[in-house]
């Protein structure tokens, strides 16, 4: 017999194509322009003239080309060119590769908690075997051993007050509203903060889609007011001329979690700035100041009714000012929640390390 023979590994080159390197970069361009496809095409046309990321074989027209070829764009009615649903998927994939790469392969759809109950995750601990328990969870090796001591070997029969079964851990869903803040700020003083809010918001889709399958995640912006967008719209997002208006975007997440049968219910905030806008009497109630009393006391409440509905707030402060830490203190301690003062480029470890760790039961 022959047996195992070892040899040399030699790696085989996995030369990434044109067509491949230029989709990589083109999918970025896109979150950057919130889809805007031929503004993304400029800005890949002047990389092109300045690293030289194409050749004389295969040029900027074949790749648009290409693109839709592959079903990654297509062209609507009106002759525009727009991507398609499997591009928008693969932008969440990469947007979860570059912000969440450490995560390991794990259950699917699961948050352990603390509690003890019929679940997936077995633990070191025995119990006795109960009306109710599932055949799986019988531990023979125990179960003999007990037979053993109660009945003798001479006389071995094993009875229902022999059975040990392992103890499981509870599994936990979670509802979830992400909260962006698409307020003029955050494209303020030449820095894009909108991309980054939208990439830590696709990577969160994505992971709960793939991971947490019975987890609920709802997506709302907030400017002068707030409203509901999918997780497919996530990519075009962009800043407009608004104020902030937190209190309607806290009373439209509030809404939908109510909702959400889950008794686990969870608000995530990005923000960076203080609320500058209410809606009063069917108008805009607006102070660009941002220290209206009237604007932050509504505010303070609405995280305070959020508390009381054990709904709890996790603000992610993507600006470092003193002043704009102050209210977010008073606010989470208004809600019992936490806060985080993230740069941008933390900012999706936090949220996924808060996620996480979010695991308990509330009954």
């Amino acid at each position: 017999m022959i047996g195992f023979r070892f040899s040399e590994f030699i790696e085989k080159d996995n030369k990434e194509s044109v067509f491949d390197r230029l989709l990589k970069i083109f999918l970025e361009l896109m979150t950057h322009t919130s889809g805007d496809f031929e503004e993304s095409f400029q800005w890949l046309k002047e990389l092109d003239d300045e690293y030289g990321l194409t050749n004389p074989d295969y040029t900027l027209e074949d790749f648009r080309r290409d693109l839709e070829e592959k079903k990654y764009t297509k062209t609507n009615s009106q002759g525009n060119s727009k991507l398609t649903d499997k591009s928008e998927q693969l932008i969440r994939k990469k947007a979860l590769e570059q912000i969440f790469g450490k995560l390991k392969k794990g259950n699917t759809g699961t948050h352990q908690t603390n509690k003890i109950g019929r679940g997936v995750e077995q633990s070191a601990d025995f119990r006795p075997f109960q009306f109710g328990d599932s055949m799986e969870q019988i531990n023979f090796t125990e179960s003999f051993k007990n037979a053993q001591i109660n009945h003798g070997i001479d006389q071995f029969r094993i009875t229902e007050n022999d059975l040990e079964v392992n103890e499981s851990m509870h599994f936990a869903q979670m509802s979830t509203v992400l909260m962006i803040d698409i307020s003029h700020s955050m494209i303020l003083y030449g820095e894009d903060r909108i991309t980054p809010a939208k990439k830590v918001a696709m990577a969160l889709a994505e992971l709960i889609t793939k991971k947490y399958k019975k987890d609920s995640l709802d997506i709302v912006v907030f400017g002068n007011d707030a409203w509901e967008v999918k997780i497919k719209d996530l990519p075009y997002l962009s800043v407009g001329p608004y104020h902030t208006n937190t209190v309607a975007g806290l009373e439209l997440a509030m809404d939908i979690l109510r909702r959400r049968r889950n008794s686990n219910k969870q608000i995530f905030m990005i923000t960076d700035g203080k609320p500058t806008c209410i809606i009063e009497n069917g108008k805009h109630y607006q102070n660009s100041w941002g220290h209206d009393p009237k604007i932050i006391n509504k505010t303070i409440n609405l995280a305070i009714q959020c508390r009381k509905l054990n709904i709890p707030i996790t603000t992610f402060m993507i600006a470092q000012d003193p002043y704009l830490q102050k209210f977010v203190e008073e606010f989470t301690e208004a809600n019992k929640g936490k806060a985080f003062y993230s740069d941008l480029q933390g900012l999706g470890d936090f949220i996924f390390t808060d996620y996480e760790k979010n695991k308990r039961k509330r009954y």
